[in-house]
């Protein structure tokens, strides 16, 4: 039993790896990619500058961490796939054209397989195109980062966290296509929900009322808001990691059942 763990998860490094270098080959969409957030950065920056002068504190933020939540969110927009992009896409390709039979033949789980690759891909996509816009905003722009070494390995576990419930959310709506037949759809909600309610256009902080609760409740909260809010020293850390981990549980345990359902009666599209 010892033995076959162990195999298993070297397979499943082995996974993860493939899909850091897969990624990492892909050097001019980095560099695009780099390039795109930190403009996009920018353009945000300015525009949070001007609403936090009119309204300071808002959402209990200030200035300074109001312009840390944008180049973080500029950091993990492609990490934890916030409008997709991620693994789910070829998987829901492999559902729509039938190849996904090859993969249950496959002597591996499916659901840690596809989530080896993931964690590969955004392991790559933090370091190859999330670092570098964020230390240009904390080069040129005043911010708040803690300096306790302990908040910086609470934030560590909190990103990991939020790339396992980006996965959760993303294995979901991929699945859906073994009945759909076609994922445009299930990518469009993808990404209207994940800009949204992750709080890549606001920090879900400054929604008022009952719409705001719900809002933090909802397990995309988890990829942005919290981990933002456990770099700043906004939240007991506790509480938020509970809450991260709540919803990696909840969305992988839903994704398996799904899977099997989905497994029971596989279908070849036009065939």
């Amino acid at each position: 039993m010892g033995r076959e763990t162990v195999g298993s998860a070297r397979l499943y490094l082995a996974v993860a790896a493939r899909g850091f270098r897969r990624y990492a080959s892909y050097r001019a969409a980095t560099a695009a990619g780099v390039f795109t957030n930190t403009v996009f950065g920018l353009i945000l920056v300015y525009t949070y500058l001007a609403l936090w002068d009119e309204r300071p504190d808002l959402g209990g933020y200030d200035q300074a961490q109001a312009v840390t939540y944008v180049w973080l969110g500029q950091c993990l927009f492609a990490a934890l796939a916030i409008q997709g992009g991620g693994v789910e896409a070829e998987l829901m390709e492999r559902i729509r054209t039938g190849e996904i039979a090859v993969d249950l033949y496959r002597p591996a789980d499916l659901q840690l397989w596809w989530l080896a690759g993931d964690l590969g891909r955004a392991a790559f996509q933090l370091l190859g195109r999330g670092v570098l816009p964020f230390l240009v905003g904390g080069l040129f722009f005043p911010t708040a980062l803690p300096t306790r070494f302990d908040t910086w390995v609470w934030f560590s576990v909190a990103l990991t966290l939020a790339a396992l419930v980006s996965f959760g959310i993303r294995y979901l709506l991929a699945l859906s296509v073994f009945w759909l037949l076609d994922g445009t759809g299930v990518s469009q909600l993808m990404m209207i929900l994940g800009v949204f309610f992750s709080g890549m256009v606001l920090p879900l902080n400054v929604f008022p009322g009952g719409f705001g609760e719900v809002a933090r409740a909802l397990p995309w909260a988890a990829q942005l808001q919290v981990p933002a809010d456990v770099l700043m020293g906004e939240t007991a850390v506790a509480g938020a990691l509970a809450f991260q981990a709540m919803w990696a549980v909840l969305l992988l345990a839903a994704g398996r059942l799904l899977q099997a359902a989905a497994t029971r009666r596989v279908v070849v599209q036009g065939g």
